[in-house]
């Protein structure tokens, strides 16, 4: 039998789609669910539920009727909204990316949680991520093959200015993403972790394939907030320091997203 293939059709990503984001955001305002407002210019997304009803609350937000829209942020002056409560994995977020691309956002910082694969990454510890490992399948209905997906340069740069003035310290570094977690085995972890790879998540690879492809300015970080690194699953999700993590790179990820030049 012909060895299996992946995706099925070689060369899919440079093939026309059947429909884009842009006819669903078309059929959306043909039904009322969506309004001719304005999109963000930039916008963050957020993956936690604790982050997202932290932001809420600060901004004296209602939670929105749709969670794959933006929802702009009053203390921004509606330049920067907000996602969360959306899904997660790469699915999900690329979805969501590709919406936001279709209304018009250009700018957008992804803003999650990770797993360690090193000793020295600790609950509440920041990652800038650089690379990721394409273990994920949306990314290569996108892209050529290959083992990388590469964030995009500037978005990335801006997102770590605006971490160091912050006073925040981070790794910047390379990440495994997975479509699925309950398959991370113990022979993947050693691989990775011996390559130097800082962790393990689930988005940024599809992000940055998506990012490449529609032409935005994108940045992913993560908190660290269980650990992988001696093999076995060291949960921390309710640190105290992974809250305080999260909330650090979010209030970032809205300055770099406003000291963006418009594009």
């Amino acid at each position: 039998m012909p060895t299996a293939s992946y995706p099925n059709f070689a060369g899919k990503h440079a093939g026309q789609a059947l429909f884009t984001a842009a006819d669903f955001l078309a059929y959306l305002r043909q039904v009322g669910a969506l309004d001719d407002e304005a999109a963000p210019g930039g916008a963050v997304l957020c993956y936690q539920r604790s982050l997202y009803d932290h932001v809420l609350r600060a901004e004296g937000l209602e939670p929105p009727r749709r969670r794959d829209l933006p929802l702009p942020l009053p203390s921004t002056g509606g330049k920067v909204g907000l996602l969360g409560q959306f899904g997660i994995g790469a699915p999900a977020a690329a979805a969501v990316l590709e919406q936001l691309a279709a209304l018009g956002t250009s700018a957008v910082v992804s803003v999650g949680t990770a797993g360690s694969l090193q000793r020295d990454l600790q609950p509440g510890d920041l990652v800038l991520c650089e690379a990721a490992v394409r273990d994920e399948g949306v990314s290569h209905h996108y892209l050529p093959p290959g083992r990388l997906a590469t964030a995009p340069a500037e978005m990335t740069a801006a997102l770590g200015t605006a971490l160091r003035e912050s006073g925040l310290a981070f790794r910047p570094g390379v990440s495994w993403t997975i479509d699925a977690p309950y398959r991370e085995t113990v022979e993947e972890a050693r691989h990775y972790q011996a390559e130097g790879v800082l962790c393990v998540e689930m988005e940024a690879a599809a992000l940055f394939a998506v990012a490449e492809a529609r032409g935005l300015r994108l940045a992913s970080a993560f908190v660290i907030s269980d650990s992988l690194a001696d093999l076995v699953w060291s949960p921390r999700f309710h640190d105290p320091a992974v809250r305080a993590g999260l909330i650090g790179l979010y209030l970032a990820a809205v300055a770099a997203l406003m000291a963006l030049p418009e594009s």
